[in-house]
Formats: C-alpha cells, sequence, structure tokens
C-alpha cells in the first residue's frame, strides 16, 4: 500500500487545466484521462463522470479529505474502468449513504463508508477502513489481448 501511494504522491503536479480543477468541488463534471492534482480538499457534490477508453488512467493527488455526498455516484463513460482510477488522498474520505464511488482509493488515514454506499474499486487505508452496510466490489482486471505473428512464405 505505500509503495502505491508513494508512487501516486511523487507524480509531478498537474498542469494548470488539472490544477485544482473546480477549486476541488467536482460535481457536474466530465474528466477525462490524466493527472490532477489538488492542494486541499475535493469534494463530490454532484454527479461526477469519468470518460475515457479501457486503457486510459487517472490520477487524483488530493492533499485534504476527499467527500462524496449522499445519494451521487461517480459514473464511468465511454469504457472507462475502476481499476485504471486512483484516488491518492492524504486525508480522510468520507462517501456518504447512498453514494457510489469508482476507483483505487489510496488514503493516509481512514476511509468510511455510510449506510447503502458503494464502491467498484478497492480501499487501502493506513489507520482505518470503516463500512457501515457497504459494497465494495472488486473490479475485474483488464483483458489483453495477444496476437501472435507468423512467417509467409510466397
Amino acid at each position: 500500500m505505500q509503495m502505491a501511494y508513494d508512487d501516486a504522491a511523487s507524480r509531478p503536479s498537474a498542469t494548470e487545466e488539472k490544477l485544482n480543477r473546480g477549486a476541488g468541488i467536482l460535481g457536474g463534471e466530465t474528466l477525462g484521462p490524466g493527472l490532477y492534482t489538488f492542494s486541499s480538499s475535493v469534494e463530490i457534490s454532484s454527479e461526477l463522470k469519468i470518460e475515457g477508453i479501457s486503457t486510459d488512467t487517472w490520477i487524483f493527488q488530493v492533499a485534504g479529505n476527499l467527500n462524496m455526498a449522499a445519494n451521487k455516484q461517480v459514473t464511468l463513460v465511454g469504457g472507462a474502468l475502476a481499476s485504471n482510477i486512483v484516488w491518492q488522498v492524504a486525508g480522510n474520505v468520507a462517501v456518504e449513504s447512498g453514494a457510489c464511488m469508482e476507483g483505487i482509493l489510496l488514503v493516509k488515514t481512514a476511509a468510511t463508508f455510510k449506510s447503502g454506499s458503494s464502491l467498484n474499486g478497492r480501499i487501502l487505508a493506513q489507520t482505518a477502513v470503516t463500512l457501515d452496510s457497504s459494497t465494495v466490489t472488486q473490479p475485474p482486471p483488464q483483458r489483453r489481448i495477444l496476437a501472435q505473428t507468423a512467417d509467409i512464405l510466397v
């Protein structure tokens, strides 16, 4: 867990467009692949769409807490996979009742999922994970198609 957390945290800060996007309020947006850096907390206050193809990746570096409002959801669009979304959070994660989160949570302190909330992904926290009648579903691994080559004699 520590190696994955350190790897995500040590990546260079995002470019201007993806630096402190929306002042940390991410509801109502559609985000493409890339690195997003936040120097404070992040609030998902309404539906957040993550759009891309199955080989795209998203890394969210959050210096504060990550909070998701009740009955809101992160929606994957265009083939985006939860297994390619990383939330590196220096503070706490709180997912309120009925909210649906996507991705891998690497949490420096604690993660709390309240009643009826869910995660399609994984939770790794250094202090504690609290699940109150919540569901965590591990996303399937990426499938790779291997092509074989052959010599053709003419």
